[in-house]
């Protein structure tokens, strides 16, 4: 459906909408009759913008490293290129990918300090974009009890009756 063979991919009628960001704006827009959006010109409409793109630009990628050092120190390998692979693996982890996932967690965990929600002290779709790399970070680098409000905004997430009506039709999701 995507001319470069991407997804998610979400078609509409004649309208066919790439990148998550793009798809959630778009469903809002089209059939969320004014929910989980901030009024324009708002404090919160602003936070909204900058969350729904940090999900993806600045939260998603060090997740996504993590993914791929893994593989490259895990993975099927010839035995005597091994160890090389596993220690350069090890330092970018080290080095890299592990402060800056710190940084970012701490940054987001002091971030709702401010108010309930990402955005505000309503959900929005930020929040449905934020979820994704907190899901990600919890399952596979280092968010846990440490940073409680983190925590608290994803109970609150699974909670949502809408969250698990998603889980009931489409079922879990992996982050493998």
């Amino acid at each position: 459906v995507h001319p470069l063979g991407k997804s998610p991919v979400l078609t509409d009628g004649n309208t066919t909408v790439a990148e998550t960001g793009a798809i959630v704006e778009y469903l809002l827009e089209k059939y969320g009759n004014g929910r989980l959006l901030p009024a324009p010109g708002t404090p919160e409409a602003l936070r909204y913008r900058y969350w729904m793109h940090f999900a993806e630009g600045s939260a998603m990628p060090p997740l996504l490293l993590t993914l791929i050092f893994d593989r490259v120190a895990n993975g099927p390998m010839p035995f005597f290129v091994r160890p090389v692979a596993r220690a350069i693996a090890a330092k970018v982890m080290d080095l890299m990918v592990r402060p800056n996932i710190t940084r970012q967690l701490d940054f987001m965990e002091a971030e709702l300090g401010r108010s309930l929600w990402f955005a505000g002290d309503e959900l929005s779709g930020a929040d449905i974009m934020m979820s994704f790399p907190l899901e990600a970070a919890a399952q596979r680098a280092g968010l846990d009890g440490r940073r409680p409000k983190l925590m608290a905004f994803l109970d609150r997430v699974h909670t949502r009756p809408a969250f698990k009506q998603a889980l009931a039709r489409g079922g879990r999701y992996d982050f493998a």
